[in-house]
């Protein structure tokens, strides 16, 4: 029942690597503060020792960042418009994994993706990213309405979007016994909700429903695979740019 119910984590790692193939892609640790200003060779080593990433892959990213953060808007930041064109080809309609995507990587909440937001939210990722960092990033996945707790109706919606997308079907009595099977195992204070010593708990009892939490090949960033893979819809780009 776990399993099913914490595959809704699926498409968010889909879109991650989407953003990772279609360019070569405030959870876990705090930046230091002053890693937040102006590109340069130092904050590149300012965020290689806050990351699992080296200096090099993180210039690696950069370039894949200034790829994303151009696309529509010239402007050195990645606004939400052009991770949906990156992502889904269109300017148009809604998605409840775009949203969670976006708002997952913007950690100030000032309706941008930083540089140093990017790479911080890719870590997370990472073979080598630390494990509280996993959990907690998961947690803030369902945690919609960022209350610092997850409802039934907030892990409802993400498995229904889930669902829609991956084109299976589930009657309500199906969908409602995972959810209730799992809130069982748990809400260990059973109070409706899960808090972050729930959740920790029981990922810690259940560790293979982190296993869409890590991407294998951010351990090397640098290799073949990523860069060749660039395949913008450029005409796409272009018929839409007026509109910005």
């Amino acid at each position: 029942m776990g399993d099913t119910l914490f595959a809704a984590i699926r498409p968010l790692r889909g879109f991650i690597e989407a953003l990772i193939f279609s360019f070569a892609l405030c959870c876990g640790r705090q930046l230091p503060s002053d890693c937040l200003h102006e590109d340069s060779f130092d904050d590149l080593d300012c965020l290689a020792n806050t990351t699992p990433f080296t200096a090099n892959e993180i210039e690696a990213l950069r370039e894949l960042y200034k790829k994303l953060s151009n696309l529509l808007i010239d402007d050195g930041l990645i606004h939400k418009e052009e991770l949906q064109v990156a992502l889904l080809r269109t300017r148009d309609g809604e998605n409840l994994f775009l949203d969670r995507v976006f708002d997952l990587f913007d950690e100030k909440k000032n309706g941008v993706i930083e540089f140093e937001e990017f790479v911080h939210a890719l870590s997370v990722f990472h073979p080598r990213a630390p494990l509280e960092d996993k959990i907690d990033f998961a947690f803030r996945l369902y945690d919609l309405t960022q209350t610092g707790y997850i409802e039934k109706e907030e892990v409802r919606k993400l498995v229904v979007a889930f669902l829609s997308e991956s084109a299976i079907k589930l009657s309500d009595e199906s969908l409602e016994a995972i959810i209730d099977e799992t809130f069982a195992d748990a809400d260990a204070d059973k109070d409706g909700k899960i808090d972050k010593d729930d959740w920790k708990d029981f990922v810690l009892r259940h560790p293979t429903l982190l296993k869409n939490m890590t991407l294998p090949y951010l351990q090397d960033i640098l290799g073949t695979a990523v860069f060749p893979s660039f395949n913008v819809d450029t005409n796409f780009v272009e018929r839409t740019h007026w509109r910005c």
